[in-house]
């Protein structure tokens, strides 16, 4: 077995904050065998002093917890005024005629460029979402899974670390309404969700840097039995993957909820539905205070997508009860209009204090520092979502990690404990990484992807295909 490693002059141990003069070594596999803080090349540590010094802190990367790639293709173009009363549902109308003219080749493409600029921005895995599975005709492919796989090739090639949740989706609404004629290439069986699946295991099989799960739709476009189904079948051939779900985002999910299944889409799922720690409820924005408690005493994560949320119009999640209750929430970029989770971070904080009119709410007696409160919750929530060891700079953890620029403004003039805030809260924060290492290996040098220029080329490409398509 091979043994790599680097010292920090400072790295960030979650709960411990910055820590000077840390060894981290790494296997074959890429998982973090040593962490060292304050480590003096004696002794057993005598065989790392010849270990290269990063060039400036390390931090641990971060998990994207939701993402479409393919809406990536969209961002920027669906901001004009499309009807009076402009809504997450008009926007809803507009992508799906994006998802219409969507072919493989240029899925991997677009996702292969918004991967590469994940990793720019220190998301070093994510939570890929396609719900795209039938061709333009609404035909399933002759090889099962080939726009599953175009996101799965992407990731790998960019280098980012890889939790594939195939969406299914089987209804336009409660109650099993047909889907409508925009929906075809979506729809899937419970039956053909496990085929899928276990046609990219086949084709992929699960690797420290890939892990599959799976993600129902929403309470709308999966029906109770149909998700029951589909559990069953997962826990049979997946055991403990992890299930995400899209759930009382906009207010009309939660109205319609109450009139089909007499209760709140969050209340009902948690009274039919084991919720255990392998669930990430995406969004959750509109949850009333027994729902707030009932998911914070829980064990799952909620899904935040801040910018894409707001920009979205959905509304604003109940941060600090949810918090103060020892909620768990992953942050992650969902339509990718902003690939950052520096401002994604900053934007659930200043959201509440827009609406509290008070400063630094996010924040407790324990850890007052509020960069450093969000960013070691986001941490752990993002690996619980993700089902992989994602969760900082530990021992058996994922060696994800990003090196700052040690002589950037943003930090360079700065003690140690403002770094996190100073970039989460001013902007271009995430302008101070340098390196990115994923699984050990290095995929960020200098800011720049060795593959970058090649994949923004054939991004501009697939996206002029799309747009005149």
């Amino acid at each position: 077995m091979n043994q790599q490693a680097i010292v920090a002059d400072h790295a960030f141990l979650n709960d411990e904050g910055w820590v000077r003069d840390v060894l981290l070594a790494w296997d074959d596999e890429g998982s973090l065998t040593h962490v060292v803080p304050e480590v003096r090349f004696e002794g057993q540590w005598a065989r790392f002093a010849d270990c290269p010094r990063a060039r400036g802190p390390i931090m641990p990367g971060v998990v994207n917890g939701h993402s479409h790639a393919f809406q990536a293709a969209m961002a920027g173009l669906a901001e004009y005024q499309a009807e009076q009363a402009d809504s997450f549902w008009s926007w809803r109308d507009l992508m799906y005629r994006y998802a219409n003219r969507i072919e493989p080749s240029m899925l991997r493409a677009i996702a292969h460029w918004l991967y590469i600029q994940m990793l720019k921005a220190g998301y070093t895995s994510v939570c890929a979402f396609p719900y795209i599975h039938r061709s333009i005709e609404g035909e399933m492919y002759d090889e099962v899974g080939l726009l599953s796989m175009q996101v799965i090739e992407a990731a790998q090639a960019a280098g980012i670390g890889l939790t594939m949740l195939p969406v299914l989706y089987q209804y336009s609404n409660f109650g099993a309404q047909p889907a409508r004629a925009d929906q075809r290439r979506f729809i899937l069986t419970p039956d053909e969700m496990m085929g899928l699946l276990q046609a990219l295991r086949t084709a992929c099989p699960e690797h420290q840097g890939l892990r599959y799960g799976v993600a129902p739709h929403s309470l709308r476009a999966v029906s109770a039995a149909g998700l029951q189904e589909l559990l069953t079948q997962l826990d049979a051939e997946f055991p403990q993957a992890p299930v995400h779900i899209h759930i009382a985002e906009q207010t009309a999910e939660v109205q319609e909820s109450v009139q089909f299944y007499g209760a709140r889409p969050v209340a009902w799922l948690l009274a039919n539905f084991d919720v255990n720690e392998r669930w990430s409820l995406i969004h959750a924005t509109h949850i009333d205070e027994a729902e707030c408690q009932q998911l914070a005493t829980g064990s799952a994560v909620v899904g935040l997508c801040l910018t894409t949320e707001a920009n979205l119009g959905d509304g604003f999640f109940p941060a600090p009860e949810f918090l103060a209750a020892g909620g768990r929430f992953s942050v992650g970029s969902d339509s990718n209009v902003s690939i950052d989770w520096c401002s994604e971070l900053r934007l659930l904080e200043y959201g509440q204090r827009l609406l509290y009119r008070q400063r630094n709410l996010l924040a407790d007696e324990q850890q007052p520092d509020v960069g450093h409160y969000l960013f070691s919750r986001a941490l752990r929530g993002g690996a619980q979502a993700s089902g992989r060891a994602t969760a900082g700079l530990a021992v058996g953890q994922q060696a994800d990690f990003l090196v700052l620029d040690a002589q950037h403004p943003l930090i360079a003039e700065l003690p140690s404990n403002a770094w996190l805030s100073s970039m989460i809260f001013r902007e271009l924060g995430t302008r101070v990484i340098a390196d990115v290492f994923v699984g050990g290996k290095q995929v960020i040098f200098n800011g720049q992807h060795p593959d970058e220029h090649q994949a923004q080329a054939d991004y501009g490409a697939a996206l002029a295909q799309l747009l005149h398509a």
